[in-house]
């Protein structure tokens, strides 16, 4: 019963990151309640699942900080998957440097889960965690749109 109170969130989450090539990435942004392990866990299954979507590392996340535990861990989770992460524009040095990926990424507590997004302009993951006690597990199956 539960898995369908969750599904129209998950299709709501999906259809919530639709853009044309012209809107541009949603800023970046993490609620203060998602902290410690919790964050962790959800940043590294997250970055998990972008690196297995992405399939190659060789071009650099630019990464939206802010000051959240979430961003942090998400960083930290990029790095351990073999992601060279920038923060702000830096020009590339030679002609045949990998243009940067820029990733956003938003997690927002509904209904008494954490809704995690990341999204590029060629793909977006989405997917819910239960949050118990600082710890986060998946409440629901991946979500995952492509676009061309």
């Amino acid at each position: 019963m539960q898995l369908f109170r969750l599904i129209p969130i998950v299709l709501a989450l999906g259809l919530a990151g639709c853009q044309t090539a012209t809107d541009g990435l949603s800023t970046s942004a993490a609620p203060t309640d998602v902290t410690g392990p919790a964050a962790g866990a959800i940043a590294g299954d997250m970055a998990g699942r972008f690196a297995e979507q992405a399939g190659s590392t060789t071009a650099p996340i630019k990464l939206h900080k802010d000051t959240s535990e979430f961003s942090v861990a998400l960083e930290a989770a990029l790095k351990g998957w073999g992601f060279a992460i920038v923060t702000h524009d830096k020009s590339a040095s030679a002609k045949d440097a990998p243009q940067p990926v820029e990733l956003a990424y938003s997690i927002a507590a509904v209904d008494g889960q954490v809704l995690a997004r990341l999204s590029t302009d060629t793909m977006e993951l989405g997917r819910a965690y239960s949050v118990s006690n600082g710890v986060a597990t998946p409440a629901s199956p991946l979500s995952l749109m492509k676009r061309n």
